[in-house]
């Protein structure tokens, strides 16, 4: 059975969750159009086609807890998450050391990626 690819996003911010959205999401035909031309333009016309973007399933959850029951209900449907992004700090419940420990208990492929606003 081939399965879209999941990303899961773990952030208190919902504004953070739409920046991911907007990100990751695929381009609609028209911006696609204008991407293509102009790579033409900058390129030169006789350049192979770009390959599709990649097709994902995008999953949301505002606190560790949930993301953590995001991943095992992943894992019970045999339909992984493959990336997970998660924010370190996440008031007022499990911060994200904790929830990406939680969530590679679970999943030891799963790959994490620890995201911060603050630099100490």
């Amino acid at each position: 059975m081939t399965t879209t690819p999941r990303i899961l996003i773990v952030d208190d911010q919902p504004a953070i969750h739409e920046d991911f959205r907007r990100i990751l999401s695929s381009r609609n035909p028209a911006q696609a159009q204008a991407l293509k031309a102009a790579a033409a333009d900058f390129l030169g016309q006789n350049r192979p086609e770009p390959a599709a973007p990649p097709t994902y399933r995008l999953d949301f959850a505002q606190q560790g807890l949930d993301g953590i029951g995001i991943v095992r209900e992943a894992m019970n449907e045999d339909q992984p998450i493959q990336v997970a992004f998660v924010d370190v700090r996440m008031p007022p419940g499990l911060d994200g050391l904790e929830t990406a420990t939680r969530m590679m208990n679970l999943d030891p492929r799963l790959q994490i990626v620890l995201c911060t606003a603050y630099s100490d």
